[in-house]
């Protein structure tokens, strides 16, 4: 009966799961979003009464909460806002020419202003404005004449307007009971998004805005299934995000959204996307200087992509619906380089290789499975770009060029591929490659090759499982922290016969020498005892040392890690080895350098 039970769920879950891609494929599809953040914040443009606002992120649409502002005197910022210039027809137009499939607009955010003419309260731009005009229509209106898909973000959690609703403060002032929480749930969050969804046609998704779990929060999980069997029943193909207070197991949760301009580390199997800012700020802030370039926004777009997820990116309009120069410039930027080379992104997912595989950029695959594309943020001097993890070369390599495709040769040595590209880049920003396979078959094992050769084996290509990674400056966890007579290990793939230098680089803060032993062993299916008897032991004396100043006058010091020689080894044929690496006391581990000797 136990065993039954459990196959039931099973079957269940399996069910859910598929319904939940399959609905959600479009985002899969599309890739590239764009995130409106306006309202009555966008009027203040980051100052209040001349001072900035009263926190380091400097966040516009917080200033209400961060500045104190009361609750009539910022409703009074509605009359600031000039409705002879704006026009949301404008900003889909934008997306529209950017190449971005979807727009979310920030119907209600945490500042508790509706957008729309909201029958609930009078606590809304139209009526604050007196200008009677509906913006949430006008751009639901302009995204179906310009087949632009819709959402809708809507801040369910935090309301600094509804006395009931959550406020950060109220950690210092005192917290709303359970029951006053669900009288704000009741009487606001619950009938607004039933007008969101009943009077503006299809709504693509809902975006919910809380970026903890429900349980670390005031609200309950029944109040969140009530309001996503709401979403079902009135659109039942509304897709719901993650931070609606729910992990992305969660049957009611259609895709995982990420925190702010927090970006795809690793390949995961499930729908996801990265909400990021172009700039610093999510509304507009007149004192912004921090606006990313636009080789940022390209890796972040493409990174995410080669890792299956998707970016939805934002603009802040000021209160006359103008989106600044910066923006603009970024924006169409991107859309002439997706009108060109949008096939090796649009319905594009990635390959199950490591994220760090290669230095030169990023690897995506089109639906047939069967094309790659390589998109080249760096192009290489030697005018050969080395590819690693791919088995078998291909029917066809090409460069994607505004003139039509260039024919590319390509070398194979195993799991190496080497491809020979023209002197000039054909993109200042991003490069493609195009690869075209019979079969795709990947060794995510193997060690990359570096672009210049070279194979650096490090923390993030180790096959040893339940490492420790260590971040010694603070940042990334890029470094092993091993411990006594603790053993690593490395695949490798030589491409040639030939001799090879070991180096090892490690920081060795034990106060004296420690043993550090290295063995390369080729890997072979073959049976002879010669075969099997391969192999190359090393042992290195490193000396102690201590920690290196960053800055100076800053009491800033960091752990030092230094090369040290290892020796070489005859790599008798071409193939795979292993590399196995131990100490004889605890060390931090950096990486070896495996290099031919010419």
């Amino acid at each position: 009966m136990r065993k039954l039970s459990l196959l039931f769920l099973f079957i269940i879950y399996t069910f859910y799961a598929s319904a939940q891609s399959d609905k959600a494929q479009w985002l899969a599809d599309a890739r590239y979003g764009m995130f409106i953040h306006w309202g009555l914040y966008s009027a203040t443009e980051g100052i209040w009464k001349g001072e900035r606002l009263r926190h380091p992120n400097n966040y516009a649409e917080w200033i209400r909460y961060r500045n104190r502002i009361g609750e009539a005197e910022y409703g009074e910022l509605a009359k600031r806002f000039d409705w002879e210039k704006i026009n949301p027809e404008e900003w889909v137009l934008l997306a529209k020419k950017a190449g971005m499939k979807y727009i979310i607009f920030t119907s209600k955010h945490h500042d508790g202003v509706a957008l729309w003419d909201t029958k609930v309260g009078s606590y809304s731009l139209p009526k604050l404005s007196g200008s009677g005009r509906d913006v949430i229509k006008e751009i639901a209106d302009a995204c179906r004449k310009h087949n632009m898909k819709l959402g809708f973000y809507y801040s369910h959690w935090i309301d600094w307007q509804h006395p009931y609703a959550w406020s950060h403060n109220q950690e210092v002032t005192g917290r709303v009971t359970d029951a006053q929480y669900n009288q704000y749930w009741q009487e606001k969050v619950i009938p607004q998004v039933r007008e969101l969804l009943t009077n503006y046609g299809d709504i693509a998704l809902m975006w919910f805005d809380m970026w903890i779990p429900y349980q670390e929060s005031i609200i309950r999980k029944e109040q969140l299934d009530q309001l996503a069997n709401m979403i079902h029943q009135l659109q039942p193909n509304c897709l719901i995000n993650s931070r609606l207070g729910l992990p992305i197991s969660n049957e009611n949760v259609d895709f995982e959204t990420l925190g702010d301009n927090v970006f795809g580390e690793a390949y995961m199997d499930h729908i996801w996307e990265t909400p990021g800012t172009i700039a610093h700020s999510w509304g507009f802030n007149a004192l912004e200087n921090e606006w990313k370039s636009t080789n940022q926004i390209f890796q972040s777009l493409i990174n995410n992509v080669s890792l299956n997820g998707s970016y939805t990116l934002n603009i802040g309009p000021r209160a006359d619906g103008s989106v600044p120069f910066e923006g603009v410039e970024r924006l169409e930027t991107i859309g002439k380089w997706l009108a060109l080379y949008g096939e090796a992104l649009y319905a594009n997912k990635g390959l199950k290789l490591k994220s760090t595989q290669h230095d030169w950029g990023r690897i995506t695959q089109d639906q047939s499975g069967k094309n790659l594309y390589l998109h080249v943020y760096n192009w290489p001097l030697d005018k050969r770009l080395r590819v690693s993890g791919l088995m078998g070369k291909p029917v066809r390599a090409t460069l994607l060029t505004p003139n039509g495709q260039l024919n590319l040769s390509v070398e194979q040595f195993g799991p190496l591929m080497h491809i020979q590209v023209p002197d000039r880049q054909p993109d200042p920003y991003v490069s493609v490659i195009k690869l075209s396979f019979d079969e795709i078959y990947l060794d995510d094992q193997v060690v990359g090759e570096s672009t210049f050769g070279g194979f650096a084996l490090n923390a993030r290509n180790v096959i040893t499982p339940g490492v420790e990674l260590k971040a010694f400056d603070g940042t990334r966890p890029d470094y092993l922290a091993l411990k006594g007579n603790q053993e690593v290990a490395w695949k490798l793939y030589l491409p040639k016969v030939g001799k090879y230098r070991l180096t090892s680089n490690i920081h060795n803060g034990n106060g004296k020498e420690s043993e550090l032993k290295l063995s390369v062993q080729r890997l072979s299916l073959e049976a002879s005892a010669a075969a099997k008897r391969y192999k190359q032991d090393f042992t290195i004396l490193a000396k102690p040392n201590g920690k290196v100043t960053v800055e100076p006058n800053e009491n800033w010091y960091v752990e030092e890690f230094l090369d040290q020689d290892a020796g070489t080894f005859l790599a008798d044929r071409a193939g795979y080895y292993e590399v196995h690496f131990s100490s004889s006391d605890p060390i931090w581990f950096n990486r070896i350098w495996v290099e031919a000797i010419k």
